[in-house]
């Protein structure tokens, strides 16, 4: 487990300090309540408390400097151009409607989006990265790309101008056209980027690495492409589902991931070809934290499963055998006891 990505901003919170925009601390960085138990739940109940906080510069410097002691490479996220009403509320000038906004109290996608016509919106944005490149000397960036509603630019004039101007067939292409002005910024100062599988639409950025979590569709058509590849599936990667019945565990988003599934992921899709199996990196286990609030829950959701995602990124198909890693993951297991890790007794 040589990467951790960190998922940085977002409409609920932006978790990151921004010297040139300090209202990204101030405003973005704090919601006035959070739900109280799921997003279905009717009526939705809040617990009427200001949550929020975000990391320093000092601070991301010391998590750099601690994961690269032992061998990680930190993979910042700054979402672009959804999941962005949490920094709209503090700068609503690169929205497409002006504001105003509030910090997003509610999970789930909300309509604020960047404006791709403004070129304010530009400038903020590599402002940002220019700052996040200056603390993370990792290879990659990752920039998000998914789940961007299409609406405000469909009714956004500068937007509609934009798709005229540069010869767009539609909004998924001025979705492109985006990513692929940052990927030119981030090329420019020597990273690569890497986004959610959204980023295919429209058209992909030359140099993209894709992260595919809808499945595998969106991996297999990268790496055909002759694109790079993480294996994110939903169905097999996302820790935040539960891991057996949920009338017995704690709340969760939803789904069913128990260890044996984990285990059983083959991170290679057998449809591709020995020219295309490269560019498959590796595999990412994802820890979404809308219904982990304390370390201690992060951490039950996360172990053993990570221990079978670590596995599955190094064992061979014909090596792997889930009676064998069993015995393993029980030796495996004293370790995580020492260390006190708070993982779910199997």
């Amino acid at each position: 487990m040589n990467r951790l990505h960190l998922h940085l901003t977002d409409d609920q919170g932006w978790r990151i300090e921004i010297k040139k925009y300090p209202k990204l601390a101030e405003i973005s960085a704090w919601r006035d309540e959070t739900i109280v138990g799921h997003y279905r739940d009717e009526p939705r109940k809040f617990d009427g408390q200001s949550h929020g906080g975000f990391y320093t510069h000092d601070d991301m410097r010391e998590i750099v400097s601690y994961a690269k002691e032992r061998y990680v490479t930190i993979v910042p996220e700054i979402e672009m151009p959804g999941h962005g009403q949490a920094a709209l509320a503090a700068y609503p000038e690169i929205s497409c409607t002006g504001g105003p906004f509030k910090v997003s109290t509610i999970w789930g996608i909300r309509k604020e989006v960047y404006c791709a016509g403004n070129e304010k919106t530009f400038e903020f944005m590599e402002n940002v990265l220019g700052e996040v490149l200056d603390l993370f000397p990792g290879e990659y960036i990752h920039v998000g790309g998914d789940e961007c509603p299409k609406d405000r630019w469909e009714e956004c004039q500068k937007c509609q101008s934009r798709i005229r101007s540069e010869g767009l067939q539609d909004e998924h292409e001025l979705q492109s056209y985006f990513i692929k002005r940052i990927e030119k910024f981030l090329n420019d100062n020597n990273r690569r980027l890497i986004g959610w599988d959204e980023i295919l639409e429209g058209g992909l950025a030359p140099n993209a690495t894709v992260m595919s979590w809808r499945g595998e569709e969106g991996g297999i058509a990268a790496a055909r492409e002759g694109h790079d590849v993480v294996m994110t599936p939903y169905s097999h990667t996302y820790f935040d589902y539960y891991q057996a019945d949920p009338e017995n565990e704690p709340l969760a988003i939803g789904g069913l991931l128990p260890l044996e599934k984990v285990y059983a992921y083959d991170p290679v899709p057998a449809e591709l070809n020995e020219q295309q199996r490269p560019h498959i990196l590796g595999v990412q286990g994802q820890v979404w934290t809308e219904y982990i609030s304390t370390p201690e829950k992060a951490e039950y959701m996360a172990f053993p499963r990570a221990c079978a995602m670590a596995e599955i990124g190094w064992t061979p198909l014909d090596r792997k055998n889930f009676k064998e890693f069993s015995k393993t993951l029980d030796h495996h297991l004293k370790r995580l006891d020492q260390l006190d890790v708070n993982y779910r007794k199997l």
